[in-house]
């Protein structure tokens, strides 16, 4: 550990805040999806899948990255869209358990489909032309792909802020998040909010799917791992809460490059010892509301 510097650390810790990017915009769109409609989506690990190939196909298709970054979250949501409406909806108010099962399902349906699709062995992946090489951050040199991913995240979570916080269909969903009832009872039709909520958070999984996809191998599999990962994130940082989602990916970004650094067999490891520890002494999560799976 002496011969450790500080400039390793720093830029081991930006690795790490890249690294937590992609796990807080997972972690939003599922407790996007949990916080209005109450659902655990067991598929969300295979839409992030879904997104990664439909990004380097639209890639191959456009030629153009930025097309790609466009057209990935539109036809990952239009899915997400069309699994709320006829396969998740029939089964609200019939108890967690339902749709918790049917998205488990659908995960593997989805697995297979991507196999019929682009083959067992996946597709091969580089960083975009436009984004190749590296910058000097005054400590190191960094990918520039890597700080991409930091500012493009810092957008779009942004951007999502002042959709809800600032619109009116976001003032719906933040009502409907918090008693439908009400929000029916004003004349407000909530199945079509629950359906834009569906979408956007698949959509959203799908846009990280792309985004990770040239840092990682894609293949059919690749949203298995994410899928626990993401959980992990979620439950640390609060069920149903969005800042929560993007405080908890990025601390465990760190938490798991910092651990890569120091001791790499117990990097894995090292995240689930984190939900613990905060678990221990917050039980809702670090934004969490207690009580909020009852």
């Amino acid at each position: 550990m002496g011969d450790i510097s500080l400039n390793l650390l720093l830029l081991q810790l930006m690795t790490g805040l890249a690294l937590g990017a992609v796990y807080a915009l997972l972690a939003i769109g599922l407790s996007l999806i949990f916080g209005m409609l109450t659902v655990v989506n067991f598929a969300h690990g295979a839409f992030f899948m879904v997104g990664a190939f439909f990004g380097i196909y639209f890639l191959g298709l456009t030629g153009s990255f930025w097309f790609s970054l466009v057209l990935t979250p539109l036809a990952v949501g239009a899915i997400g869209l069309l699994c709320e409406r006829f396969l998740v909806r029939p089964l609200y108010g019939r108890g967690i358990d339902y749709p918790l099962l049917l998205t488990f399902g659908l995960s593997y349906v989805m697995i297979e489909a991507m196999r019929v699709l682009f083959g067992l062995e996946g597709l091969p992946t580089s960083v975009p032309t436009e984004l190749r090489g590296v910058v000097n951050l005054g400590f190191g040199m960094f990918p520039i792909y890597r700080l991409f991913l930091i500012f493009a995240t810092a957008l779009i979570v942004g951007g999502l802020w002042l959709f809800i916080e600032k619109t009116r269909y976001g003032l719906i969903i933040r009502a409907g998040s918090r008693d439908p009832e009400i929000v029916r009872i004003l004349g407000v039709d909530i199945s079509k909010v629950w359906l834009l909520v569906f979408g956007l958070g698949t959509a959203i999984a799908g846009l990280s799917g792309l985004l990770a996809a040239p840092t990682r191998a894609v293949n059919a599999e690749m949203g298995i791992p994410v899928l626990a990962e993401s959980f992990v994130v979620t439950v640390v940082g609060g069920m149903g809460s969005l800042p929560g989602a993007v405080v908890a990916g990025l601390l465990v970004g760190v938490v798991f490059a910092m651990t890569s650094l120091f001791a790499p067999e117990y990097a894995e490891l090292s995240i689930f010892v984190l939900m613990a520890l905060v678990l221990l002494v917050r039980p809702q999560g670090l934004f969490g509301k207690a009580g909020l799976m009852g």
